[in-house]
């Protein structure tokens, strides 16, 4: 009969297909089917080979992409068609170690419907055992040391197997086969509650009473998660808020919150169908979410002091689950660190340097391989994006369109990460934070360390910000010199703009040309001055400058950044002149003492210390300060978030801009927006005693729609969106809106956060195309 000849299909399937329980898939698939051959883990990915009759091969190959794993995520797949070679049934494979290192690390993932059910059920031998996992939920990246994911190459090698696990664990019908971190309280890992010195004062259940009475009792708690240490405490408890924000010190940011359930979420936060589905996704990140009226009996104010949005999460490992549901209450959960630190993994560590913020340790004895802090994801057109990236979403790849060589990007200064392109997969890291301390730089360079040793990788340049003081750039720069780990390999400096524009459309699959509206608070432009109101018209491949923010000056440099009220005197003086520092009754004029006004009106008249900037976020600053909102701040982006929060949304007219062309005596030709008919306009109505909340509206609105200008000014159909200032969710929806309604295709991230996390994918895409470049020119 024609179509029932044996035939053998070798099929490799690359993606996160490593530790989600795809081999026994396979293995089940195939029996189900008839199916002879094998499968197996190797450090690309896996690779079956499967033999039976054509129409059989042909429903296998339909059902693994149909039927797989819900964490499985398929990225490639090849079939070979070979001569049969007669297989007796079919098997699973020990994994294969040898060739280049493709495959993916999956992230970490929290608890499965199943393994919390076990971890309820009385009956149950895993019940309320903190480390209950299979194949479908529980630690990877945060304990693998190397590919192919297999124990011995994890953190849990030095945990044996007791008989019943490892029945388990070798059973392919077991939803725990091959899970590399399956264990049970017989053979498993165990928590501990220790004081502040690092005596120990209760183990197991004992420990978890004690975390419970410690939290009930209004103490910090120091919890080992996954990823590192979370700070824990009650959240309704201004006190103990109090004590967390003067010792960590961490005076007004927002602090996140933990809760058991979605249920517990709705009753502090408004949650809509996506944004409820996102909390309870394998990923469980952090979600910015509009308070509930009436919440602050459960979520004090000083948790996150004037701000409309709080930032939740849902328990995501068998730990959280077990203190969320010992306590009645929401409960802070903040990074393990101190201000500008990365978080602590090693309870040693913690001890030293917490030991003088948390009042008990709730710890364990799995090690933690790698950092990896909660991701933060906010809701916009009512999609999940991601504002930081991290547990659950690193190190999964972006796809770019083509293969590239091996680089490394060292990313940006603030919000640091590092990309590795391996093929056309481009690992972005886990957020490492801002390079401020040396615990940051440790974290840096033991992040490159991982990278290169997990995927084996060579690279054959690195990009680095053009910004040649950024301590990432230096790294770079001693990084390939003479006495370098990467001696004379290419460095490829990247504008920062530039690497904002590509990296949103690397972000969406788009091979550009957009016009990039990067705007943000900082990058070195090419002209050695501050940019950050840019409009870059190009892709990857290369971008021209042809649009930008009025310059104005930022007396105190660094100081302008801490202080808004220097901004606004700044932006006073390009309205006025030396005359705007006697309008005293404007709140930033009236916050300096006379002798600082002399000194700050010197700094302007002869330019020192008082560095050029088409800065946006700067200009929010300044605004915000007008409005009698920050003066100075305690953290970055204080002032602009409260400039947003106060904007009255029912507001439409905006203020008066004006788009003019560049002066060629600075060498380039452009169009600029000329920002100071809108300051006018904010002065005139606060003389006038409007209020902040329509100035502040009036100010969106305006910049919204100063975007829309150039975009057609310019004439490019697809504007990309990128940069610190859009994660300003009215700025942003306002802007989307009006370009939209003109038919321009919007490009906005999704992968990747819009602020420097994203900055190191867009560096390698740039320096990939300035490689190919190369090549098509070389001879």
């Amino acid at each position: 009969m024609p179509g029932t000849e044996t035939e053998r299909a070798r099929i490799r399937i690359q993606g996160a297909v490593q530790g989600v329980g795809f081999r026994p898939f396979v293995y089940r698939l195939a029996n189900e089917l008839s199916l002879g051959g094998w499968v197996l883990n190797d450090s690309r990915g896996v690779v079956v080979e499967a033999e039976g009759e054509r129409p059989r091969l042909t429903a296998f190959l339909d059902r693994l992409s149909r039927d797989k794993p819900a964490p499985a995520v398929i990225q490639g797949r090849g079939v070979d068609w070979l001569d049969p070679v007669g297989y007796d049934g079919f098997k699973i494979k020990a994994s294969a170690t040898g060739g280049a290192k493709t495959a993916q690390v999956l992230p970490d993932i929290a608890t499965c419907r199943c393994c919390l059910d076990e971890l309820f059920d009385p009956e149950d031998r895993r019940y309320r055992y903190p480390f209950i996992n299979c194949t479908h939920c529980g630690p990877r990246l945060s304990i693998i040391g190397s590919l192919p994911y297999d124990r011995p190459r994890t953190t849990m090698r030095r945990f044996e197997m007791c008989a019943r696990c490892l029945k388990e664990y070798e059973d392919p019908t077991n939803r725990r086969f091959h899970a590399q971190p399956n264990a049970c309280p017989e053979c498993g890992p165990q928590v501990a509650l220790w004081t502040a010195s690092g005596n120990e004062t209760a183990v197991r259940e004992a420990a978890l009473s004690g975390a419970a009475e410690a939290l009930d009792a209004g103490k910090i708690l120091a919890v080992k998660g996954l990823g590192g240490f979370h700070l824990m405490l009650d959240a309704r408890n201004a006190g103990a808020v109090r004590r967390l924000r003067k010792r960590k010190p961490r005076r007004e940011k927002p602090l996140a919150v933990m809760v058991r359930d979605i249920e517990f979420a709705r009753r502090i936060c408004v949650i809509h169908a996506e944004a409820a589905e996102t909390l309870q996704t394998p990923e469980a990140p952090i979600v910015l979410l509009p308070r509930r009226a009436g919440s602050r009996a459960l979520v004090h104010e000083s948790v996150a002091p004037g701000n409309p949005y709080l930032g939740i999460m849902l328990a995501y490992t068998p730990l959280h689950h077990l203190v969320t549901r010992s306590v009645d209450f929401p409960l802070v959960a903040t990074s393990g660190n101190l201000a500008d630190e990365p978080i602590c993994t090693d309870e040693q560590e913690c001890l030293r340097r917490l030991g003088s913020i948390a009042e008990l340790f709730l710890v364990h004895d799995r090690p933690i391989a790698r950092h990896v802090d909660d991701s933060v994801v906010w809701m916009l057109d009512r999609q999940p994006r991601l504002l930081r990236r991290a547990r659950g979403h690193a190190p999964r790849p972006v796809l770019l369109d083509s293969e590239t060589p091996t680089l490394l990007a060292v990313g940006a200064h603030l919000k640091n990460t590092v990309a590795l392109s391996v093929t056309r997969q481009v690992f972005v890291s886990q957020h490492i934070g801002d390079m401020e301390t040396p615990q940051a730089m440790t974290a840096f360079e033991r992040v490159i360390s991982d990278f290169l040793r997990l995927y084996d990788a060579a690279p054959v340049a690195l990009a680095c910000d053009l910004h040649p003081d950024y301590l990432s750039s230096r790294w770079a720069h001693a990084a390939v010199s003479e006495s370098g780990p990467f001696q004379g390999l290419e460095l490829i400096p990247v504008q920062h703009h530039h690497a904002h524009l590509a990296a949103c459309l690397a972000d969406n699959g788009h091979a550009g040309p957009a016009l990039g509206v990067t705007w943000d608070g900082t990058g070195y432009g090419p002209d050695g001055t501050i940019w950050g109101g840019e409009f870059l018209l190009g892709a990857a491949t290369g971008c021209r400058r042809v649009g930008r923010l009025r310059e104005f000056a930022l007396p105190g440099g660094a100081a302008a950044v801490r202080e808004p009220r220097r901004t606004a005197l700044s932006l006073l003086w390009e309205i006025a002149g030396p005359q705007a520092l006697e309008w005293a009754g404007l709140a930033p004029v009236k916050s300096f003492r006379p002798t600082e006004l002399g000194l700050l009106e010197t700094m302007m008249l002869r330019g020192v210390n008082a560095t050029r900037t088409t800065s946006a976020g700067r200009l929010f600053d300044g605004v915000a300060a007008l409005c009698g909102l920050h003066q100075s701040t305690s953290f970055e982006g204080q002032a602009a978030m409260a400039l947003e929060y106060v904007a009255d949304p029912d507001v439409r007219d905006a203020y008066p801009f004006c788009i003019a062309r560049e002066d060629h005596g600075s060498g380039t030709d452009g169009l600029v927006v000329d920002w100071r008919d809108l300051i006018r306009a904010v002065v005139e109505d606060l003389r006038r005693g409007t209020g902040a909340a329509i100035v502040a509206a009036r100010f969106h609105n305006a910049l919204a729609a100063a975007i829309l200008a150039v975009a057609r000014a310019v004439g490019a159909r697809c504007v990309a969106l990128s940069g610190g200032c859009f994660q300003n969710r009215l700025l942003t929806e306002r802007t989307v809106r009006k370009l939209r309604s003109k038919q321009f295709e919007v490009l906005l991230h999704r992968q990747v956060p819009p602020n420097d996390g994203g900055i190191s994918l867009g560096q390698i895409a740039v320096a990939a195309a300035a490689l190919a470049a190369g090549d098509e020119r070389r001879p």
